[in-house]
């Protein structure tokens, strides 16, 4: 499935389907398969902060794997508000990474993604490498993932408020940073039924101001989230609902305002707390 950890944008699960690119004497396993998956939801989370201005989003993806463990995909999302993305309103991931079975119950995954928001300005597309290890037991699966971003001017603080962004000011001009991500993933299957039980915990260490576009993946520097949902699959479509919130507070955030805003007019924190609901078609 493609390599979105965006814990908080959606709570679907990506189920997971194959089609054969490459022939093998071995039709049960081809060396190469291709998955991919597309969703509607009622907003775009990533890390707890909506991408969307708290409205509804259409994402997909395709990811190509080879029976080495090696892979790589892309994933896609309108975007609006928070900044305007360099006056991009899409967003395209390109991911690739390596994935092996260090036991029957244990697979680790490792990557980068690329993030990149066409029709941007400049200096807004950033690297992210990750780590990832999954287990199964049970019905039960446990993930703990790290993902760190290197210095990069996308993720420098250059407006150390929004008032200096709405202005145009930039504060540090040329300034880069960087930006740790942690995070853990449980999922139960509820037996007899098609049902599964999710929840996330992530946490965000980096710049805890505006970068060049008046965005952040860190807004407030240091900062928690999570979320809890219930997923229903059925022949290839999955449907999700989940609460997703930060710690981050309206006092918090103020000094980021208005780019941290619904509508970019000051008002309505887009990290609070939030019910969503997605449904993913997979293939």
């Amino acid at each position: 499935m493609p390599i979105r950890y965006i814990t908080a944008a959606v709570a679907a699960t990506f189920a997971s389907a194959s089609a054969t690119l490459a022939q093998s004497t071995d039709t049960s396993s081809p060396p190469v398969t291709v998955s991919g998956s597309a969703t509607i939801a009622s907003d775009y989370r990533f890390r707890g902060v909506s991408q969307t201005d708290r409205e509804m989003t259409v994402q997909g993806g395709v990811t190509v794997a080879h029976d080495s463990g090696v892979y790589a995909g892309l994933w896609g999302s309108n975007l609006a508000g928070w900044g305007t993305f360099g006056g991009a309103n899409a967003e395209l991931d390109l991911i690739a990474g390596y994935r092996t079975k260090l036991s029957d119950s244990a697979t680790l995954d490792l990557g980068a993604v690329w993030y990149m928001y066409p029709g941007g300005a400049d200096k807004t597309d950033f690297v992210e490498p990750f780590a990832k290890l999954t287990g199964t037991t049970g019905q039960a699966t446990l993930t703990a993932g790290v993902a760190y971003a290197p210095k990069q001017e996308a993720l420098g603080r250059w407006y150390f408020t929004g008032a200096d962004a709405a202005a145009g000011v930039f504060n540090d001009p040329g300034a880069k940073d960087d930006n740790l991500y942690l995070w853990g993933d449980a999922s139960v299957g509820v037996a007899g039924t098609p049902l599964t039980a999710k929840a996330h915990l992530g946490y965000s260490d980096g710049n805890p101001g505006l970068g060049p576009n008046a965005t952040s993946v860190a807004p407030t520097g240091r900062y928690w989230d999570w979320s809890v949902g219930l997923d229903a699959g059925w022949h290839g479509l999955v449907l999700g609902v989940a609460y997703v919130g930060t710690d981050i507070s309206d006092r918090d955030a103020a000094y980021l305002r208005p780019s941290f805003s619904k509508g970019q007019d000051g008002t309505g924190n887009i990290a609070g707390g939030t019910a969503l609901v997605s449904l993913t078609a997979a293939f």
